[in-house]
């Protein structure tokens, strides 16, 4: 399975748990064996203003990480590109589902996920989309920003236990209608990250349930890294989801 990764991701940017040392490697250390790994382009100026203020581009240069931000964006963008013709995982930091078109939070700078859907959209690439956000947190930037727009259905998992947080996804992908789906992946509702709800094996079947949505839909299914801090875990998790979405043949 294609992964996008960058080794600048390994790069100690800021002094938060997204940032950590040995977050990336934790992951690449599990992944490489199944994974086919691309390096992404930044984002451009002109891409990331589609969605952001030029103030709060700007208000992100000055903390000195707009470079390694831009870089993100780019890896979603080339992760939902890809994924319109098989399955993309984007392993890319710094996250974004807390970023909103003038601000910022939560470890976030840019909204990789707005970033990459308005991309493909005025790139007439797609004309409809649908984000499952599973990360533990809700994602309100990403709401912020697509929330109101009609060609994208946003939806936050929001269960409060484990088996109602799966037949939430299930119920969710029998009604998705898109031509792409995004997930915003976040893995720290793990049984041993902060949110402590699911097993390893849960983020397989959220996977297959994404890919198998997107195959009745006829289009695409990517999935781009949000939160998840534990890292002996970390890294089998994100491998189950690429397992769902993209079995071994």
């Amino acid at each position: 399975m294609e992964v996008i990764f960058h080794k600048k991701f390994y790069e100690v940017y800021a002094s938060d748990p997204a940032a950590a040392a040995g977050r990336m490697e934790a992951v690449v250390e599990v992944i490489k064996p199944a994974a086919d790994f691309v390096e992404p382009v930044p984002a451009t100026e002109e891409q990331i203003a589609a969605v952001h203020t030029r103030q709060h581009i700007e208000r992100v240069r000055r903390q000195g990480v707009y470079e390694i931000a831009a870089l993100a964006a780019g890896g979603a963008i080339m992760a939902g590109e890809r994924g319109l013709k098989e399955p993309c995982f984007g392993l890319i930091r710094p996250p974004g589902h807390h970023a909103s078109s003038d601000s910022s939070w939560g470890f976030c700078y840019f909204n990789n996920m707005a970033i990459a859907l308005e991309h493909l959209r005025n790139e007439r690439m797609i004309e409809t989309a649908y984000v499952l956000d599973i990360d533990l947190h809700f994602g309100d930037g990403t709401v912020n920003i697509l929330g109101n727009k009609k060609y994208v259905t946003v939806h936050n998992v929001e269960a409060p236990n484990r088996e109602a947080y799966l037949q939430e996804v299930m119920k969710e992908m029998g009604y998705c209608k898109a031509d792409i789906i995004g997930i915003s992946a976040g893995f720290d509702n793990h049984e041993e990250d902060w949110g402590g709800t699911l097993k390893t094996e849960d983020y397989r079947e959220i996977g297959r349930m994404v890919r198998e949505a997107a195959a009745r839909n006829g289009g695409g299914c990517f999935a781009i890294l949000e939160g998840g801090y534990n890292h002996q875990v970390l890294g089998r998790n994100v491998l189950a989801l690429m397992e769902g979405l993209f079995p071994p043949a």
